[in-house]
């Protein structure tokens, strides 16, 4: 576990003993638990007010956008970004307010009274908040074999697997931007994208549907 804004630094001057960094800090203002982009914007406010600001970052730090490819919906990048990239540059920007920001795991939070304890399982770190930007977890469909056949050819994360089934046929679940976009994603790895979707028209941004209706390596299945 490491303080990613840490600049303590050790110097030696004269003879004299090298001086020692503080111990290491454990009370803020607010607590963050969670690194997307919800998580870092909080940061970023929350600093910027003059409030000192932690943000415990979990073991995924930057959220389900280090698993996207392009974004093409975020303002300032005219050309898009990748995912990664610009998550990236927002845990920058959240430090350069002057937000410290831990790669740890919050594992619980005592409310009961304050200032609020959170929790990690080496650590324990108060605030007068705690803002909780955990984000989101894939949305699971329930199938006979689903959790089984998880990441046994179940998938949740086309960017991370779609290499895995090149050249083979691939089903894609859903109707809204994740599903079309990680649907256009795999044709380049697919000989077919096949998307069933339970209704009878996508919930996907127009633009994005557009592209997939018009890709005729993904099949669409309605209702």
């Amino acid at each position: 576990m490491m303080a990613a804004d840490s600049s303590a630094t050790i110097q030696e001057n004269k003879g004299e003993p090298p001086k020692m960094p503080d111990k290491k800090k454990t009370k803020f203002d607010i607590v963050i638990i969670g690194a997307g982009p919800s998580g870092y914007t909080a940061g970023i406010y929350c600093s910027r007010a003059g409030y000192d600001t932690l943000i415990l970052s979990g073991i995924l730090p930057g959220g389900q956008l280090v698993n996207t490819t392009e974004v093409e919906n975020y303002p300032g990048f005219e050309k898009g970004i990748m995912g990664p990239d610009l998550m990236i540059e927002m845990r920058k920007q959240t430090q350069r307010m002057g937000t410290t920001i831990i790669d740890d795991e919050a594992v619980d939070v005592d409310f009961r009274h304050k200032p609020f304890k959170v929790l990690t399982a080496s650590e324990e770190y108060e605030g007068r908040a705690v803002i909780i930007a955990t984000g989101a977890n894939p949305r699971k469909i329930g199938a006979a074999g689903e959790q089984t056949f998880a990441g046994k050819g179940v998938s949740y994360c086309a960017t991370c697997d779609g290499p895995f089934f090149r050249n083979q046929e691939i089903v894609v679940v859903g109707g809204g931007d994740s599903a079309i976009e990680e649907a256009t994603f795999l044709t380049k790895f697919a000989t077919t994208v096949h998307l069933v979707h339970r209704r009878d028209e996508l919930r996907a941004s127009k633009i994005m549907q557009e592209r997939a209706l018009n890709n005729n390596k993904i099949k669409f299945h309605w209702n």
